[in-house]
């Protein structure tokens, strides 16, 4: 009786771990070892690790920790706990190839051959993006808690941006307008 009861609580739990954070999260572990799995050069190795990580159950083990602990983590905490904190990527974008590497606290972009660098700062205490180059910072945007954001405009201005289709539409067309007066 008591093992029945035992495993009727644990299911009881899971189950509301799941229900009641309303969080589909990242997957960020799940991910990463897909991501790693794609790194293997034959595309016959490649899937014969995927069948195997299936049979022995890694792939399912690493989903259901995702699903039940560390997307429920990042839900209610904000943090994923399996970031790519330290990760860098190198991106070819039309102006040239760039390298993103993840920090704690955003991201530090460079451009291949040149010494300056441009960081994109999250600030949690007042959950703002700030962007900082050649020492000087700049203020991007701040979440507030009613599905808006507060956008700096160049100019000093602040706009607040709701967060769906014409909130954003309304902010392309005011910020189109500053690229057009900066382009003059």
């Amino acid at each position: 009786m008591k093992r029945k009861s035992l495993t009727l609580l644990l299911a009881t739990v899971l189950g509301g771990s799941v229900m009641f954070s309303s969080c589909i999260g990242s997957f960020g572990l799940t991910n990463k070892l897909l991501a790693w799995n794609q790194t293997i050069d034959s595309k016959f190795v490649n899937e014969l690790v995927f069948i195997a990580f299936c049979i022995v159950p890694v792939y399912p083990i690493s989903a259901m920790a995702d699903l039940i602990v560390i997307n429920s983590i990042e839900f209610w905490s904000g943090e994923n706990p399996v970031a790519d904190t330290g990760n860098v990527k190198t991106i070819e974008g039309k102006d040239g190839i760039y390298t993103v590497e993840t920090k704690a606290d955003g991201y530090q972009i460079k451009k291949e051959g040149d010494d300056k660098t441009v960081d994109l700062i999250f600030d949690k205490a007042d959950k703002t993006w700030s962007v900082e180059s050649d020492g000087e910072t700049a203020k991007l945007l701040k979440f507030t808690e009613d599905d808006k954001v507060v956008m700096y405009l160049p100019d000093g201005k602040e706009m607040n941006v709701e967060l769906n289709q014409a909130g954003v539409l309304a902010f392309r067309q005011i910020a189109d307008n500053y690229n057009f007066f900066a382009a003059r």
